[in-house]
């Protein structure tokens, strides 16, 4: 009978554990300042490969205009093609 009264006010090890380790920081902010930080860098990361891309790369090519496309505009603008 005295083994099972002083076993009831005992707790288990590895309860100790996690009421010494709840002291600290808690997980759930661990593993949010985690995710946070890798988004932030993610972020960071695109911009700067955003802004090197930006200084590197030759601008794009425009799409030749159509003769089609370039005379129903003149027309649009009152100046007659050439040749007509």
């Amino acid at each position: 009978m005295d083994n099972e009264e002083a076993f009831e006010y005992q707790t288990p090890p590895s309860f100790d554990r996690v009421v010494a380790e709840a002291k600290g920081s808690s997980p759930g902010l661990i593993v949010l300042l985690v995710v946070g930080g890798l988004l932030l860098l993610f972020l960071v990361s695109n911009y700067v490969m955003y802004m090197y891309a930006q200084k590197t790369l030759p601008p794009k090519k425009k799409k030749p205009v159509s003769k089609k496309k370039m005379k129903r505009e003149r027309l649009k603008q009152g100046v007659s093609a050439p040749g007509e």
